[in-house]
């Protein structure tokens, strides 16, 4: 695993052992608070134009960060207790994608219709 990821995540089951939170973490409270911090970030588009997106989303960044980084914290715990490498898988599945199908341009493809 990238370096970088493996000193947060250390930082991140320090955090949790220094506050003897490990007790409520189990899989399923550790799934549905990932879910809940992407509802969250959700909650910054909801309702809103690409237009009204764009002005928002640099107006609102630390915001959308902050939320952003919530999920990864969660997914970087998650990973850590069930013993996952998510680097490494995440690289497996980029590569499959690059294999699976091959690149087209939708605007291309609108055209020929």
């Amino acid at each position: 695993m990238d370096r970088e990821i493996k000193d947060i995540t250390k930082k991140i089951i320090e955090l949790r052992d220094e506050r003897y939170h490990k007790q409520f973490h189990n899989p399923k409270d550790l799934a549905l608070s990932m879910v809940l911090e992407a509802s969250e970030l959700l909650e910054h588009f909801q309702w809103k134009s690409t237009e009204e997106i764009e002005h928002y989303v640099s107006d609102h960044k630390k915001e959308i960060g902050d939320v952003l980084a919530d999920v990864l914290y969660w997914v970087l715990l998650m990973s850590h207790d069930l013993k996952i490498n998510v680097i490494k898988i995440l690289d497996k599945k980029i590569e499959k994608n690059e294999n699976g199908s091959p690149i087209k341009n939708p605007k291309k493809a609108r055209k020929k219709k």
